[in-house]
């Protein structure tokens, strides 16, 4: 007879077993001790216990529950679930992977939660707020369940290698138990799987040793491409060269290099350059861009080679966010006041005589027009920062710049051309 997987053997059936959550474990805990019932959605990483602690919380309410899975249950075996749900009211359904609900099964789900049919306890490990349907969301209460700390996990660990009917006729030594424990990333049902393959991979009279858990055991790196866990990995890669933090940059590299999203991580750095090192170290821009295209011609695992010199680069590089600050207050601008281009610059003029065109033949006219609409031609959207050599060189042309009359006429700009700078206009 084949076992249960040994994360299903250990799992709780109390609220009182549950491990860490400890403020998802004190609300749900007053829910029952006020005899009250909310729906809501547990979201977070992958192994910190959402569905164990929804199937926990409902036996330990004693009221009834039924578990679905988003993606696996069809809308027959949902609208089934729901109506047996409804005859034994009040119930609890639990979904999993609730965010992966495809329209027709929300339809099906939205009007009993409407009415109070029955609660809802969603699981998922994506962002609620980006991945789920802003109706189911509005209906519940968020919880988010964090990364386990690796003592909860090695108290899972502990317990198990003492207490399952399967394991505790094996010999573990505390520190493979421990190791176990610090490469899981806080998943405890990952945790469980390295510590029943380490299990399997001797036989009884073999001691288990941490050099044993070292060679058998695999890292959770926790750079999938599509989980949640990438994206927060690639923000702090970001965060981390902007905060000029070399060790952390390479860090998380180092993650994201595990999770082979190359072209995902290409991108992250080229739009990282030009944001945040900028106009201070245009230089340092143009080597990102070359460093990663040497990273797709040689590909993984020589890709890491460029990357990391280019991850050096920037992190330890002055930094300037004056573009982007730039455009985006005149995007806001645009979004807030839309304005027309003035006549003189149109692709063709209205009514304009050819004294009043746009000179273009005159290069020294150019910097003497006012070129913002009239209605903001005196607004500044460029602030230069001074982190860098170039941008300090831009912020003193730019200054000289301001010094000198612009016109809103081609005609008054000609003549103050002519009369050698002199405002005669």
């Amino acid at each position: 007879m084949i076992n249960k997987p040994l994360a299903y053997r250990m799992r709780p059936k109390y609220i009182d077993e549950v491990l860490g959550q400890n403020k998802v474990i004190a609300f749900l805990k007053n829910l029952i001790a006020n005899e009250a019932l909310i729906s809501l959605v547990f979201y977070g990483t992958p192994g910190s216990g959402k569905t164990t602690t929804a199937l926990a919380f409902a036996n330990t309410y004693k009221i009834n529950s039924y578990l679905l899975n988003a993606v696996l249950d069809n809308k027959a075996k949902m609208e089934e679930t729901f109506q047996e749900a409804i005859r034994f009211n009040p119930a609890i359904v639990i979904i999993d992977e609730i965010h992966r609900l495809d329209k027709g099964k929300q339809d099906l789900l939205l009007p009993h939660l409407e009415r109070g049919d029955f609660y809802l306890i969603g699981c998922t490990s994506a962002n609620p707020y980006v991945k789920l349907n802003p109706a189911i969301r509005s209906r519940t209460r968020l919880l988010e369940f964090t990364p386990l700390t690796s003592i909860d996990v090695l108290r899972g660990l502990t317990k198990a290698s003492k207490e399952d009917s399967l394991l505790k006729e094996k010999k573990i030594t505390d520190e493979a138990l421990s190791y176990l424990a610090k490469i899981s990333a806080g998943d405890l049902r990952f945790a469980y799987n390295q510590l029943e393959a380490l299990s399997l991979s001797f036989s009884k009279s073999h001691e288990i040793n941490l050099q044993d858990a070292k060679d058998i055991a695999q890292s959770n790196y926790l750079a999938d491409k599509d989980d949640d866990e990438h994206y927060n990995t690639v923000s702090a890669l970001q965060k981390s060269i902007r905060g000029s933090d070399v060790d952390a940059a390479l860090y998380y590299l180092a993650k994201l290099l595990r999770g082979e999203d190359l072209e995902g991580l290409i991108r992250r750095l080229l739009v990282t350059a030009y944001e945040d090192i900028g106009l201070a170290n245009p230089p340092a821009v143009d080597r990102c861009f070359n460093a990663c295209q040497v990273a797709r011609e040689v590909g993984l695992p020589e890709a890491r080679i460029p990357l990391a010199f280019t991850v050096t680069d920037l992190t330890l590089s002055p930094k300037s966010k004056s573009a982007i600050k730039a455009v985006d207050e005149a995007l806001e601008s645009i979004d807030s006041l839309p304005l027309q281009v003035r006549n003189y610059l149109k692709l063709k003029g209205t009514h304009l005589s050819e004294e009043e065109s746009y000179p273009y033949g005159e290069k020294d006219i150019w910097p003497h027009l006012k070129y913002l609409p009239s209605e903001i031609e005196n607004k500044e959207f460029y602030h230069p920062e001074t982190s860098g050599k170039y941008e300090r060189a831009l912020k003193e042309n730019l200054e000289k710049l301001k010094k000198d009359k612009r016109f809103s006429k081609v005609s008054e700009a000609r003549k103050y051309i002519k009369n050698g700078r002199k405002d005669s206009a």
